[in-house]
């Protein structure tokens, strides 16, 4: 159910009160900008589970953990980059 416009009115009074006039614009920057990361965050999480289902619901280091495993590589102390030249390398 929509607001009236005498309830939008009221609403926007009641956020003049609180907020001040000179604040209001700054407020709805904020706004915008924290709706803007969210569905930037809301779509990067997507691409993410989706490449994660792509791989039978592994991470990529949870791929790369069995790989090494398969390859008998040691992963105690190196870095991603170590583990995935050592694998390439047997």
């Amino acid at each position: 159910m929509m607001p009236s416009s005498s309830e939008m009115l009221f609403i926007l009074a009641v956020f003049i009160l609180f907020f001040g006039i000179e604040r209001l614009p700054k407020l709805a920057r904020s706004l915008g900008m924290a709706k803007g990361e969210f569905q930037k965050g809301i779509s990067d999480s997507r691409s993410m589970t989706e490449d994660d289902l792509d791989r039978g619901g592994k991470t990529e280091n949870a791929e790369l953990v069995e790989k090494a495993d398969s390859a008998g590589v040691d992963i105690e102390g190196k870095t991603v980059d170590e583990v995935e030249s050592d694998i390439e390398e047997e």
